[in-house]
Formats: C-alpha cells, structure tokens, sequence
C-alpha cells in the first residue's frame, strides 16, 4: 500500500478552500512513507481510476455539506471498488458515526486524527481487514508537519478575496483546532469538549509561504475561532506581516473575543487584517441566550463599534431561522442590517439559514430544544424541527428561494434585502411605504469579502 495512490484522500467541501482536510493527513502519511493521491471534488469529478486504484479511500468531512457529498461519493466508491477500505473522518463524521457505519464506512475518525489515520492505514496495508468501528476523538497534541498541498490556491474555482473590484488568489491555513467554548448548536464542542491546539508558528509560517509562492496574496486562518490563543494570533500575524507585507488576511473570532480583546484589533489591521467573520447569529438575546453563545446584543454592537474604529468589516454571520426566532426577531434582524450599514457585509445566504440540528448535538439534551424536535431524518444527517409560528417556516421557504435565485443570477445583496425584507413585511402585514430603501448606489465601495459565501 506504499506505491502512489493505494491511498487515496477525498475531500467533497472546505467553503471554496484549498482542502487542509486532505493535505494535513497526506503530510502524515508521505512522512510514515506512503505517497497518497488527494482528489477535491468541489472542483474535480472523482475519478473512477483513481478509486480503482485505492485500497483504503478517507474521505474528509469536515461540515453538514461535505457528509452530504461525501456519503454518496462513498455509495459510488463502493461500486467501483468493493474491497476498498473506507474511511470517513472530520468533525461530522463522529456526530454522524452510527449512521456512517451502517454499511458506507469501514471506520470514522474525529478530532486530532491524522496520527491515528496513519495507524489505521498501517493496520489495513500489513494485515487482515480490521474490523468496523468507530474510534473515539482523539485529542492529543500532534507533530504537526507542513501540509502537503496538491496544487495552487490560485487554481480554477478556488475562493478569492474581492476588493476594491480585485480578485486576489486567497490561500487557508489553520493556527489552531478545536475551541474553547461550548455554543450549543456548533458541531467542535461534542468532539474536542473545549480543548483547542495551537499549531507551532514555523509549521504556519512554512504554509503560509507554500501558498504565497503558488500565488495567494490573501490568507484566510480557517480557526473555529483565531483568538483563542490571541498571542499565538498575534505571533503569527506579525511573522506573516514581515515576512509578506503586501498579503492580507482574514480570521474569524466570537464577538466576545473581540470585545475583551478590542485593543489588539488595531494592529490587526496594520499587518494586513481586512474583515473578521463572527458567528453573530441573532440580535434576540433571547435566542442567544438558548444557543448559550456567551455574548449580547449589545456586545456586538460594540463589537461593530471596534472593528470599524479599526478600519476591519466585521462580516455577521447568523442563524436566522431558530424555534426561538420571532416574526419580530427577524425583521428586527434586518433592521440592525440596515440601520449599522452591512448591507455589503452580510452575505444574502445568511438570512436563509436554519438551525442544523445533528446527530451528538449538545442542543439535544435542552428542554427548550425537544419540544420543538421532529426524528431524526438520517438521510439528511439531521434532527427535523417545526416552529410554532407556521409563518415562520413559511418565510424560511420563501427566502431560501430568494437566495437560491439571487446566487444564480449574482444579484446585488441590496437587491436580495429589499426582496426578502417585503416578504417579511407582507407576513407580518406590514406596510413601510416611508421606510427609507435599502438599495444603495450602484457605485458603492464595497467592504473586502471572499467570493465563496458559505458558511456551513
């Protein structure tokens, strides 16, 4: 199982990324002396001679929609190559462990895995089939090498950073996995039960470069959330400053953090720093409160407040459709929008989003989220939930169409507001005809952005 290819890594969805869910473990593996082949299906088919080829096939399923694409590239996998060892690894892969190894997986991986994929290969080369099985998430801290990247971050259909009418190859790095907190509806708190691990900074440094060198000139650190060790952020942002003074980047943080923080976002933006994602997800501290994300309404304010002192647009993102969000909540929802000027910040599939509900979901065990709950639809890989204002099921329907047609046509985000605002307006029986448009002149600066838009 050492010759090229015998082992082959799969990744069906990183957010338009360069995958690090298949070039951190093919550095694991190329250094235990294997030479796996790496295959990206949000750019590439899968290759039927590759999968032929394989004798063990992971595949990489870091997100709700990297399972989805990565069970039915499974399905194929098998009918390809029946005696092919799979395995299924990343954050949704143990939430979704029982469903998995239900005949389309071999095994599943979760937390700090790639030593632990390494040992499994090792198994699976020099012996009988091990048995199926699921292995608990391992959170021991790795020797993490320099991922082993499979081709320019520039390549077609990666996400690129969109300023000032630019388009800039962007590049993702990782300074740390897993996270501190414990919000009840993120997927990290069931597999790494609070703990983070920071990646030394020469092995961040030595990706960095790679990727500077294949043509990025904006970097995205991929962290749950960057400022967790804020002084390994700023080690490592100083050292990508004065290595590469032209390259900018982007993190996400809690708002929390950039509030007790405030003072280091200033020089976040001197070295290169151009918006900062946050996991806002509502304004009702009500609904806050249920997903305990530890901050207010009134701390993201100030968080707004910060970041724009600071020259950074803070880019929101939410989730707009809970069993605790009101009509009211959601129109007020897009009044804040409106009112703090993200139009341009907030991209439009935010306001379609739903509360997922997986399999191991920490909002399983509250009492205000079972009431609520339908069963388990396994083929989706989540929990069904009714609201108990029909209109506001009603109104999730009707936005995502909004938003579906929107992305197709690549409609304005002040275009795709107005649209779902009237809508919103009609089922609560509004009528605004003074209500100031959001619709803002074409000729608008807009604030730096990435040109893929998901968040999930």
């Amino acid at each position: 199982m050492r010759d090229q290819g015998e082992v082959l890594l799969v990744s069906c969805y990183e957010l338009g990324h360069q995958p690090l869910g298949t070039a951190w473990p093919a550095a694991f593996l190329e250094r235990a002396g294997f030479r796996p082949a790496q295959l990206d299906l949000a750019v590439q088919p899968l290759d039927d001679e590759a999968v032929r080829r394989a004798r063990f096939v992971g595949i990489s399923v870091p997100m709700h929609t990297a399972l989805r694409l990565g069970v039915k590239a499974a399905e194929r996998a098998r009918t390809i190559n029946p005696g092919a060892f799979i395995c299924f690894y990343g954050l949704y892969a143990t939430l979704n462990a029982r469903y998995l190894l239900a005949g389309r997986a071999d095994a599943v991986l979760g937390g700090e895995l790639e030593q632990e994929l390494v040992s499994l290969v090792e198994r699976v080369a020099s012996g009988p089939r091990p048995d199926r099985a699921v292995a608990a998430p391992v959170l021991a801290r790795l020797d993490f090498p320099v991922p082993r990247r499979a081709g320019p971050p520039g390549g077609s259909g990666y996400a690129r950073l969109d300023r000032d009418g630019r388009l800039v190859p962007a590049g993702y790095v990782e300074a740390t996995r897993g996270c501190l907190h414990h919000c009840l509806h993120c997927p990290i708190p069931p597999v790494y039960g609070g703990r983070f691990f920071a990646v030394p900074v020469p092995v961040v440094m030595a990706d960095i470069g790679q990727l500077v060198e294949g043509g990025a000139g904006h970097i995205t650190f991929g962290d749950p959330d960057f400022l967790n060790g804020p002084g390994h952020a700023l080690r490592v942002t100083r050292e990508l400053h004065a290595a590469f003074p032209e390259v900018t980047f982007d993190f996400t943080a809690k708002i929390e953090h950039l509030v007790r923080h405030r003072d280091l976002i200033r020089e976040f933006a001197a070295l290169g720093c151009v918006f900062i994602v946050s996991a806002v997800e509502s304004f009702s501290d009500v609904v806050l409160a249920r997903l305990e994300k530890g901050h207010t309404r009134a701390d993201v304010l100030t968080a707004l407040g910060i970041t724009r002192a600071a020259g950074v647009a803070l880019r929101p993102s939410f989730v707009a459709f809970t069993p605790w969000t009101t009509l009211d909540d959601y129109l007020g929802m897009l009044d804040v929008v409106e009112a703090e000027g993200l139009v341009d910040q907030v991209d439009p599939v935010q306001y379609a989003i739903r509360l997922l509900v997986p399999p191991g979901s920490a909002l399983l065990e509250k009492p205000w989220m079972r009431e609520h709950l339908g069963a388990l639809d396994e083929a989706a890989l989540t929990y069904r939930w009714t609201h108990p204002d029909p209109r506001m099921d009603r109104l999730h329907r009707e936005v995502n169409g909004i938003v579906e047609e929107g992305a197709e046509r690549g409609a304005d985000a002040a275009t795709q507001l107005e649209r779902i605002r009237a809508t919103a307006d009609a089922l609560a029986q509004r009528h605004r005809p003074s209500r100031r448009p959001a619709i803002l002149p074409a000729d608008r600066r807009r604030a730096a952005r990435l040109t893929e838009p998901w968040f999930c």
